[in-house]
């Protein structure tokens, strides 16, 4: 790989996007990439992902500015199309991917961190989707996702203005989870990680099918997805092992518990 990393912590796999020249912008050989790294994640022994850009300034500073520049109405679709697979593959992978935005996130930087589950940030973060001072849309799923985030009022104003916003307003209106100085948000990104792999990995992934499969339908239908994904971790390892232990645990308690006696 030439622009795109991959580490094994434990059971948490770190991707960085390497191309802090062009701060980690996507260009077409970025997606392919990207598209190969998650296609060879070990699920056997990897429960949670950590992506993240190279360098200080940028996570992803857009998509290829020069590349897009030449395109015909064609290209521009296929174009949006391949951003738009790798992005989807993301966002329904079947562990939790969390995007430690270090810096720029503009544009396709913004719409990669939104097909992640969970956006954590550091101080020097920057959010937008710029595209229409460029004259196109945004094309990698921002007009969808920012929009099912912080609500179609908030995206298309943020849209249809191309401002970008810092840190803390991306906090403020729910794009990201939390702030963190710049030195703490990878350390912090692992810490949450390790958090989610310490459970079982089962209904964790179970969960964020659940919840993804369940915003695109009604109450009615989300429900039986739910019921479904709940009947499917029974008789599993997890679930006798997480169930017995508590009450084990309970039982062990209850032992320890002396009356109370009055005097």
């Amino acid at each position: 790989m030439e622009f795109v990393t991959y580490e094994q912590d434990g059971y948490v796999g770190i991707i960085t996007i390497n191309r802090p020249k062009a701060l980690n912008a996507l260009n077409s050989a970025v997606l392919e990439e990207l598209d190969a790294t998650f296609k060879a994640v070990d699920l056997d022994t990897t429960r949670c992902l950590i992506l993240t850009g190279a360098g200080e300034k940028s996570f992803v500073a857009g998509a290829d500015i020069g590349e897009m520049s030449t395109l015909t109405k064609a290209e521009g679709e296929a174009f949006g199309k391949k951003g738009n697979d790798v992005f989807r593959a993301i966002e329904t992978f079947p562990i939790p991917v969390i995007a430690a935005v270090n810096g720029f996130a503009l544009g396709g930087g913004c719409e990669i961190s939104m097909s992640c589950d969970i956006r954590i940030c550091s101080e020097n973060a920057v959010f937008g989707q710029p595209e229409v001072g460029l004259g196109i849309t945004p094309g990698f799923g921002g007009t969808q996702r920012l929009a099912r985030l912080v609500g179609a009022g908030m995206a298309k104003q943020l849209i249809y203005t191309a401002r970008n916003i810092k840190a803390d307003e991306a906090y403020r209106i729910g794009l990201v989870n939390a702030v963190y100085p710049l030195e703490e948000l990878l350390p912090a990104a692992k810490k949450m990680a390790a958090g989610i792999a310490a459970n079982a990995p089962i209904a964790v992934r179970n969960c964020k099918k659940a919840i993804n499969d369940g915003l695109q339908v009604d109450m009615d239908q989300a429900i039986v997805i739910e019921e479904k994904l709940f009947g499917d971790c029974f008789e599993t390892e997890d679930q006798k092992a997480g169930m017995g232990n508590f009450l084990e645990k309970d039982k062990e308690k209850k032992l320890k518990v002396v009356p109370f006696q009055n005097k």
